[in-house]
Formats: structure tokens, C-alpha cells, sequence
């Protein structure tokens, strides 16, 4: 049958880019474009943020119709690319594909002029300030005392930029398994760091020497001497190291009390995340040096990971204290539609993939059920998906009016989500920097100042309030 499948679209594309239907024994034509891009935005844009984007990737390897036919219809489950074969029909799946190639050839995305520029929102208006430039894709991002940024790039790059926005490349970064999301991830600093010089890292490692052997989320701690990562510690790797899937998580945060926390994701395998004899698809909770406390919920059951906090998440990739409680917020994306926002307590089952509000990308149901007993409710969910990544509470008066908001950045839909908190529930929402970008990664720096950053093109922007 995938004979005949790429048969078809190797003829069909020959056509001109007008697509034919024949109804009621007459000919229309019909937009190009219409019904593909609003497909793109349905099923497509939460992963891939503009068809030139996606045809970067691995999914289209030969940046032609049939390749994107063939993998659209028949998926890439290595690297977490559905099939859609059950979800969309061949002709759906065909114009879907012209739209990706020829958006993707004709297009001129902007190169960051006008990132500079003024934002109203509901209390003042203030101005998004390019920091650092020429980025791929930053995913973690901190400060050290002297005000200089540790940036990661998913590639494997650690970058030390200066007050100047001038950067330099530390050595001795692991070698990272770059392979679907996997990457360079997080960063940290240890909170007595001016003491003990501890930085954090995660990333996806190897778990052998090749991609096909598998890999799943590290933990590393060094120190920064000479612009290189020196005294090296491997903290903690996460098991099943899976061949296939996304998924890697991966946010850290310390608690007041100096506790480690990090985030695994399922690694694309939903069942992981209610098996507590497996790493993925959990909260873990260590000691600054990767011992795991006694007090853990889990230390005493048999058989269990001793380091998780919590279990039954999908893909964590934000994490955040409360300045004020303490207490510890999450957000983690949802399949298609669902996306969480959480406070992470110990031992709770949060329910994936045994509870949610959303379906399978290709539009099939992962479950009837939104709620079960034993099972966390989110504090609000997202449907449609914004696809979360990133996110910080303001803790200061630079932004009059917005103390202790909580911001949640948006991959699909490129702006940030200023959440109002009161009493542990969400009671306003705001979008800030609408459409600058697909947001990786959003952090309020220790001048008090938000700084987001961005990809496509990738880099740092700070939102600076008008007087």
C-alpha cells in the first residue's frame, strides 16, 4: 500500500498548485492554502513552528511532497512523529504536504529587527530589548553573581554571555543525544553557589555509542574554571533509556530547603509514567550531591525508584518555586489539548495517561476519563494546547501590579501567559509579547527584569517597562 500511496502523490504534485474535486459532476477549485494551513495550526504548529521549520527537521529529509507525505501518513516513531493515516484522509494528508513545501521554500521569516519594539498591556506598556542574538535554540537559562548568562543550546553548546551580550563557549559540556528533543537542557546554580561553585545541568545521555541504543535524562553537576566545566559529577541517569520517543523533561529547581528537584519526562511511552519501578514520567527529588533522601514517598516500597516525588506526567518542561508559599508549580504538555498546570506534592498520581483533557495528535482518544479517584486534578488546563515551556514567578516591583504573577511560555502560539494567582488557583490570564516568537524558555533574572528567549530566530529578549 505505501507503493501506491507515493505513486499517487508523486502524480498529484505534477499538477499545478490548484487542488480538483470533483462533486455533483463538477470541476472547483479551491484555495491552496485554506484548509492545509488551517490544518497546519490544528495538528502541526504545536511541534513545528512555521513550515520552513519543519522542513529543517529530520521529518522531511529530501524537502520534497512525497517525503512529507510519507511522513506525515506513515509517522516517524523514533524521534515521536505520529502517523496520521488514521486521522486525516491521503488527499488531506497531500495538500497538507504541498502547503509544508511550498510555504517552507517562499518563506522570509523576520531576523529579529523588530523584536525592539512596544507592547501595551492591560496595566503599562513596555518594550521587548534583543539581548543576545544568533541563537539556535535556547533552552536553559541563569545568572552568575557577576551578571553574566549561562545559556544552553539544545545542539550541545554551553554559552557564558557578558552584560555586553558578548559570548563565549565553556568547554567540557557531555556529549549530548540530540535525537528528537533530546539535547542539552537545563541550567542551574546551586543556591549557596558564591560558596560551593556547583552548577546543574541536565541533558539526554547515551546509553551506548550510537543513536540506536537509546538514551534518556542525566543529571551532571560541575564547576566553572577557565571557561571549562571542571570536577564533573554525574548525579543521576534516568532508566528505560528508550530507542524511541520524546520526551526528555527537563527543568531543575531548588527548594528553601536546599532540595534538589528535576523533571522526566515518559520518553514517549505513556505507560512509564504509572510505573514508579521506572524513572520517566516523574517528579525525582535528591540531595545537592545526587543521594536520595529517606524521607522520599517512595524510599521504603519495593521495587520502586526511591528518588520520585510524584508520578503520572506527560512532559514536564517547567518548574518553578513560589517566592511567597514555597510551594513548587509545574506546567507540562499535553497530548493534543491538555496542557497542565500543577503543584507538585509528594507521592500524588497526577493521572497520565490514565486521565486527561486531551486526545492523540492524529485526533484518536487516549481515554474517555478527566478525573479518577486517586488521581490530582491540574489547577487549570490548557485546550486548546499552547504546548508550555518554561516558566518563573516575578518576585519584585519593576512590574507594578504584577508581584508574584506566575509566566508560562507558549511554543504554539509565541507569547507568554502572565497567570494571577490567588489562593492556589489561577483567577486571570494576560498575553505578553504576542507573536514575537515560539517561546522556549521564560525567566525573571536576578535584576528583577523578565527575559524570554526565543526561537526562530533564536535569542534573548528582555521586557523593559515604559516610564
Amino acid at each position: 500500500m505505501k507503493k501506491i500511496y507515493l505513486a499517487l502523490s508523486t502524480m498529484m504534485v505534477t499538477l499545478p498548485i490548484i487542488f480538483m474535486s470533483f462533486t455533483t459532476g463538477t470541476f472547483q477549485e479551491e484555495d491552496p492554502y485554506k484548509k492545509a494551513e488551517q490544518q497546519y495550526a490544528e495538528y502541526c504548529i504545536g511541534c513545528h513552528f512555521q513550515p520552513n521549520e519543519f522542513m529543517e527537521k529530520e521529518w522531511i529529509e529530501e524537502k520534497s511532497v512525497e517525503s512529507a507525505f510519507t511522513s506525515i501518513r506513515y509517522g516517524m516513531e523514533d524521534i515521536g512523529m505520529p502517523a496520521f493515516r488514521g486521522g486525516l484522509s491521503d488527499k488531506d494528508i497531500l495538500n497538507l504536504s504541498n502547503y509544508i513545501i511550498n510555504m517552507g521554500r517562499e518563506a522570509d521569516f523576520r531576523k529579529g529587527s523588530d523584536s525592539d519594539r512596544v507592547f501595551d498591556s492591560e496595566s503599562f506598556s513596555y518594550r521587548a530589548v534583543t539581548v543576545v542574538e544568533n541563537l539556535d535554540i535556547p533552552w536553559g537559562l541563569t545568572w552568575l553573581p557577576g551578571g553574566e548568562m549561562l545559556i544552553t543550546e539544545r545542539s550541545g553548546i554551553l554559552y557564558k554571555v557578558d552584560k555586553q551580550g558578548n559570548r563565549t563557549e565553556i568547554s567540557g559540556v557531555p556529549k549530548v543525544y540530540e535525537y528528537g528533543q533530546g539535547g542539552l537542557l537545563d541550567v542551574e546554580l546551586h543556591p549557596s553557589y558564591e560558596t560551593n561553585g556547583w552548577i546543574y545541568i541536565t541533558y539526554s545521555y547515551y546509553a551506548g555509542q550510537t543513536v540506536g541504543d537509546g538514551g534518556s535524562t542525566a543529571l551532571m553537576r560541575a564547576r566553572l574554571k577557565n571557561d571549562a566545566l571542571t570536577d564533573k559529577e554525574i548525579l543521576f541517569r534516568a532508566t528505560p533509556a528508550e530507542r524511541r520517543g520524546p520526551h526528555y523533561g527537563s527543568r531543575i529547581e531548588f527548594d528553601r530547603e536546599g532540595y534538589l528537584y528535576l523533571t522526566v519526562g515518559d520518553r514517549g511511552q505513556s505507560h512509564n509514567a504509572q510505573d514508579i519501578t521506572n524513572y520517566s514520567g516523574a517528579v525525582h527529588r535528591l540531595h545537592d550531591d545526587g543521594t536520595i533522601p529517606t524521607d522520599n514517598p517512595f524510599y521504603n516500597t519495593p521495587n520502586a525508584v526511591k528518588s520520585i516525588y510524584n508520578y503520572g506526567h506527560r512532559n514536564i518542561q517547567g518548574l518553578a518555586l513560589h517566592p511567597q508559599t514555597g510551594d513548587l508549580w509545574s506546567h507540562e504538555h499535553g497530548p493534543r489539548g491538555g496542557d497542565e498546570l500543577n503543584i507538585e506534592r509528594p507521592g500524588i498520581n497526577y493521572g497520565w495517561p490514565e486521565i486527561t483533557y486531551g486526545i492523540n495528535y492524529n485526533g484518536t482518544i487516549i481515554t474517555r476519563d478527566t478525573a479518577r479517584a486517586g488521581m490530582e486534578q491540574p489547577v487549570i488546563y490548557w485546550t486548546p494546547s499552547i504546548a508550555p515551556c518554561g516558566m518563573d514567578f516575578i518576585d519584585g516591583d519593576i512590574y507594578p501590579g504584577w508581584e508574584g504573577d506566575l509566566l508560562v511560555g507558549s511554543l504554539r502560539f509565541n507569547y507568554v501567559i502572565r497567570c494571577t494567582i490567588e489562593n492556589r488557583k489561577v483567577v486571570h490570564q494576560e498575553k505578553l509579547i504576542d507573536g514575537l516568537g515560539r517561546v522556549r524558555n521564560v525567566k525573571v533574572g536576578p535584576d528583577g527584569y523578565i527575559y524570554v528567549g526565543l526561537e526562530n530566530p533564536g535569542r534573548i529578549v528582555k521586557l523593559v517597562p515604559l516610564d
